[in-house]
């Protein structure tokens, strides 16, 4: 998953994070790889990166994170691509455009449909595992699909945004 991490000088930089078959995760930060080891510890995260490591102290105020690290303090606006998606979601609620969202967290399991496909009022367009039961989500109305915003084996939230589908236009 692609994350946004802005700054407090207003720098933004791309994190993206895989977790590969092994579990293991993998991270690039502006699409350079970077060696890291991740532990929760003590109420603090240890990070490795390279040959640095850095113990952090996180607190999500729901607005932006704020961090200390070896005595020094920041804050940090930290946005996913379905975060940002989901923003632009609302703004475009007025012009028809529809979602379809995780109910509760689980794993996408298949994606049922395309960018272009038209969908109509309970079709389903994505399976997602949740509870050990696999769940089809379903458009709540007509549309084309516009975006795919996750993929198999992809973990979701509660209320993230997994498909976009705008308007049909009509061709009468």
């Amino acid at each position: 998953m692609r994350y946004y991490v802005t700054v407090a000088d207003g720098k933004e930089v791309t994190v993206d994070l895989t977790t590969r078959p092994d579990g293991r995760t993998e991270v690039c930060v502006d699409d350079k790889p970077v060696a890291t080891d991740i532990i929760e510890a003590g109420g603090a995260i240890n990070v490795r990166v390279g040959d640095r490591v850095f113990d952090l102290w996180l607190d999500d105020d729901g607005e932006s994170i704020r961090f200390t690290t070896a005595g020094h303090r920041g804050r940090a606006l930290v946005e996913s691509d379905r975060s940002r998606t989901s923003s632009a979601s609302l703004e475009s609620a007025t012009t028809g455009a529809r979602r379809v969202t995780a109910p509760m967290p689980g794993r996408v399991v298949k994606i049922l449909v395309q960018v272009g496909d038209r969908v109509e009022a309970g079709d389903a367009v994505v399976v997602v595992e949740a509870m050990k039961m696999e769940n089809e989500l379903a458009a709540d109305g007509s549309g084309v699909v516009t975006k795919i915003l996750v993929q198999a084996d992809e973990n979701v939230t509660s209320g993230d945004v997994l498909v976009e589908l705008g308007p049909v236009e009509d061709t009468a």
